[in-house]
């Protein structure tokens, strides 16, 4: 019997019950049905500092800094998918999900960096007041170049434009249907 795939929610916006975590909540929906076990995490509750480009971890392979990035790289490596979510801010990614990102450094310059990221499947949730998808061009962008510089398999993105009042996405079942599917989808792969 083999274990139940594991997926690892990361929301980087700051609005619990907001529209970036309805449409988390959809995506883990929908890997629950397929049988995965799913967690959430919110990366403002989280102690994170800054990346300060001291470049310690390329002869250590870990960060000097000790905050709450070691728990989450120890749940990211216990993940199968990761569903990377943020609210367009200034046509990018929340400070809160951009300070985690800065922090992938020390862990793929590290000894061991395919412990953190060989296999793991992405899920990206991206969500902005704004109707023209075009606003979320820059925040999808660096996704898709930070995913494929490191070799992740990004399996499914979640747009969802002219979601800006608080609930806007809990209406909006056409991004419900397409969350919950990308959740069926990237654990079925």
């Amino acid at each position: 019997m083999t274990e139940p795939s594991r997926v690892l929610a990361l929301v980087g916006s700051p609005r619990v019950g907001g529209n970036t975590d309805i449409l988390v909540d959809e995506v883990l929906r929908g890997a629950k049905e397929v049988g995965a076990l799913v967690e959430k995490v919110y990366l403002d509750r989280c102690m994170i500092g800054p990346c300060h480009a001291c470049n310690a971890c390329e002869d250590t392979g870990v960060c000097f800094q000790r905050d709450d990035m070691d728990e989450l790289l120890d749940r990211m490596k216990r993940s199968d998918v990761w569903v990377l979510a943020t609210p367009v801010y200034w046509w990018g990614a929340t400070a809160q999900f951009k300070q985690f990102l800065d922090r992938w450094y020390a862990p793929w310059h590290g000894a061991e960096p395919k412990e953190v990221f060989e296999n793991r499947r992405i899920v990206v949730v991206v969500t902005l007041g704004d109707s023209s998808i075009a606003t979320a061009d820059p925040t999808l962008e660096m996704f898709r170049r930070a995913l494929s510089y490191i070799g992740l398999d990004l399996v499914a993105t979640v747009v969802a434009p002219g979601v800006y009042a608080l609930g806007d996405a809990s209406a909006r079942t056409d991004l419900l249907q397409k969350a919950r599917a990308a959740g069926r989808t990237a654990v079925a792969e």
